[in-house]
């Protein structure tokens, strides 16, 4: 039923989010909220791998609070601009583990709102890892801090930053790598292994490969996240498609977008909609907003109409428990869907979310689909199984902070080789696709086959499967040993990557020859690439970093860092 124009249904009925989206107003008393977030907080902050989830929309005004946001909470300020709710105290992520590690410190993010910092002196702390974001975020006076810096040793191993501005420095400490994207950052101190700053105003200064960075003047196609606004009653702004952009989309003059009132929004919820609710009303033409919790779908979620809003809250999670993809998108213009994980179920699916189908040929450039804050999971929580879980075959899709992970830890008998297996992350089919902010780690085989010509990667991170039996398991037909975490197809003529890292900790003796595989040519442009040994089995190593070129790295002679010269 693909469509090129949608109806514009009206829902009559009063807003309801549910009971895991908590609302304030500043009117409230503080010590309320207070009492109201703090047990949440308390059930979340080691909840990696259970089935709440929450969602916190602070309508405009002045609060003097400190929010704690632990798993599977979203922060959400419903201005029209961040400085429409400031929150005097703090807004933070810190490490879970009493060690000050947030290498686990997942699925959480704020977005649209102003913060005061003074519960920690001026910093704000959000010592984070993957799927996380702060986005449309003002840090008023104050520090960012993106490690827990009462452990200044420990890892994290982050993260996202977009449309962002942070009136004072941000030290990333021992943050491993980050992405920064139309942000303001005044000063930032810092970096380890990989940072990439795109459409940025004051990014840092430093030479690869003698500093981390990697700086793009301009974000060449971006339109920014769809957010909820509350004046009067709820809307979704949809901000507009801008090109070679820098700094953010607010500070100076709002960039335009278009408002859409929540009536022609349906709102699930997990305990009353299933997958034909949710499709009947897709299909009525109304957008849709997944409120938190995990909805076990028996089909595919079908959006057929161009422009669709898909907004999640608290993260959203979709598990398909038939077989099927959770989602299906048609090849059609300005798709955003936002905010969700994607779980794989217990029967094995072919792919877990699908953007156009493998006949797509249509030219989007003016009104291109967007995924932003996506993560798709494959055993974690429970045993679950795809072959690949995103499919890129729409042109000139746009992502914007990805994670796409096979589980290498979680509950009991949720992982293992053989229980959640999964042999890609990511393919792309798609021409001129551009990713901001892609992190794909541990797939069996690839973690990203990218075959569309034209696309444009700012920030890879990947890890290679942990759990590799041995050499005999993971060997290409052709001899090669194991499988390029960013594998470009051979025909591709024309493609960039800027800021890819890629690491190994084998539990067992293998290597892996090459961490990316392109073709050559003036084409194909691929600058400032790491690769590192984190740790495992001795003699386990990755041999070059891109097509037989760049060190090993290894244990045995303690080779354990990489990078290419250019």
């Amino acid at each position: 039923m693909t469509s090129t124009s949608r109806p514009t249904p009206t829902n009559p009925n009063p807003v309801d989010f549910g009971p895991n989206v908590h609302i304030f107003d500043p009117s409230m008393p503080m010590a309320d909220i207070t009492s109201t977030i703090v047990p949440i907080f308390q059930g979340q902050d080691t909840n990696q791998f259970g089935p709440e989830r929450h969602a916190y929309l602070f309508k405009p005004g002045s609060y003097n609070l400190n929010v704690d946001v632990g798993y599977y909470m979203t922060v959400h300020g419903l201005g029209h601009s961040p400085n429409d709710v400031t929150i005097t105290g703090g807004v933070q992520s810190l490490a879970t583990s009493t060690e000050g590690l947030a290498l686990n410190s997942f699925w959480r993010g704020v977005e649209n709102l102003s913060i005061v910092p003074t519960t920690n002196g001026d910093i704000s702390g959000w010592a984070v890892s993957q799927a996380t974001f702060l986005r449309r975020v003002h840090i008023v006076h104050g520090q960012l801090f993106l490690f827990d810096w009462r452990y200044p040793t420990n890892y994290s191993s982050g993260g996202f930053i977009a449309d962002s501005a942070i009136d004072n420095q941000i030290i990333s400490g021992s943050q491993q790598q980050f992405v920064s994207r139309n942000s303001t950052l005044t000063k930032w101190i810092g970096g380890v292994w990989n940072m990439v700053f795109v459409g940025d105003e004051q990014p840092p200064s430093g030479s690869w490969p003698d500093q981390p960075f990697t700086v793009i003047d301009k974000t060449p196609v971006i339109r920014e996240k769809p957010y909820l606004i509350f004046e009067n009653d709820y809307a979704v702004q949809v901000p507009k498609l801008k090109k070679d952009s820098q700094g953010t989309s607010w500070s100076t003059v709002q960039d335009s977008a278009t408002t859409l009132p929540i009536s022609q929004f349906y709102i699930a919820k997990t305990t009353s909609d299933t997958a034909d609710s949710i499709n009947d009303a897709l299909h009525q033409g109304y957008h849709l907003i997944l409120t938190p919790g995990v909805y076990h779908l028996s089909r595919s979620l079908e959006v057929k109409y161009p422009d669709t809003v898909i907004l999640g809250l608290g993260m959203a999670t979709l598990v398909p428990d038939n077989g099927t993809p959770a989602m299906v998108i048609d090849d059609v213009d300005g798709v955003s869907i936002s905010g969700i994980i994607f779980d794989a179920g217990s029967t094995r699916s072919s792919q877990l979310l699908v953007v156009g189908d493998a006949s797509s040929s249509s030219d989007h450039s003016t009104n291109p689909t967007a995924l932003f804050d996506l993560s798709c999971r494959v055993g974690g929580a429970a045993a679950g199984s795809t072959l690949n879980c995103v499919t890129i075959n729409s042109n000139n899709v746009i992502l914007d902070n990805i994670w796409i992970w096979r589980a290498d830890h979680g509950n009991p008998g949720a992982v293992g080789w053989t229980v959640n297996s999964a042999e890609n992350g990511l393919m792309v089919a798609g021409q001129n696709v551009v990713a901001y902010g892609l992190f794909v780690e541990h797939f069996q085989k690839f973690q990203t086959i990218w075959n569309g010509n034209g696309g444009q990667v700012y920030m890879y991170q990947s890890e290679i499967p942990y759990d590799i039996p041995d050499q005999n398991s993971w060997q290409q037909s052709s001899g090669g040993k194991g499988y390029a975490s960013y594998k470009v197809g051979d025909h591709v003529s024309t493609h960039v990557g800027k800021g890819l890292g890629i690491y190994c900790n084998f539990d067992n003796q293998v290597e892996l020859d090459n961490a990316i595989e392109t073709p050559t040519g003036s084409g194909i442009q691929m600058n400032h690439l790491t690769t590192q040994w984190l740790n495992g089995k001795p003699f386990s190593a990755i041999n070059h970093i891109i097509n037989g070129t760049g060190d090993r790295v290894y244990d045995n002679g303690r080779n354990l860092n990489a990078k290419s010269a250019t």
